[in-house]
């Protein structure tokens, strides 16, 4: 397992396996406590697994949680995602970046996402399980939703959204929630 630096994100990291394949199908190490530590980062940190199940077309997010923040894990372990992440956080070097990504049950990489920036992810194939692996115990309370399609951020999604929640569908252009201090600004 290896990481590398994601240079549109300060502080986000790929990280990457190499899936041994033959005729049974596949093994692949997905996390490393060694490798995460490597990149200075607590691998005892987190603390709740997830996983979706996304229909093609579906996107979800952008989704960031106020307060402290949430660190998490993001990895596609079936189908492909077309993932994105957006830093908003105010005093880091890249405020405003994005990174794309497409990850896959393939590649199996993992992508390890800061607190303070939003993420969102479309699937991709029929069918495409997303494993999330986060720092904090979810809060409903401090759900932060962006609006997918703000023109400011002008996301090049792959598909048309098919469908998605209506969470998402009403979420606020990123000025609306700053504006509205949904999202923490001394981050």
């Amino acid at each position: 397992m290896k990481a590398t630096e994601v240079p549109e994100i300060d502080g986000a990291f790929l990280f990457t396996s190499t899936p041994h394949a033959d005729e049974r199908g596949f093994f692949c190490r997905t996390f490393d406590a060694d490798v995460v530590r490597s990149v200075g980062l607590d691998p005892y940190a987190f603390v709740q697994d997830s996983v979706s199940r996304s229909a093609r077309g579906v996107l979800r997010g952008l989704h960031l949680r106020s307060g402290a923040g949430e660190a998490k894990l993001v990895r596609c372990s079936y189908g492909k995602i077309f993932d994105v992440v957006v830093d908003l956080r105010p005093h880091s070097p890249t405020y405003r970046g994005q990174a794309h990504f497409e990850l896959s049950d393939e590649t199996q990489a993992t992508l390890y996402i800061p607190a303070g920036c939003a993420h969102g992810f479309q699937a991709l194939t029929e069918a495409a399980d997303t494993s999330y692996r986060i720092d904090r115990p979810h809060d409903p309370a401090e759900d932060v939703t962006i609006a997918f399609d703000d023109p400011e951020l002008a996301i090049p999604w792959p598909l048309p959204a098919t469908s998605m929640s209506p969470r998402d569908r009403e979420a606020p252009s990123l000025a609306e929630a700053l504006k509205q201090a949904l999202i923490r600004k001394e981050s």
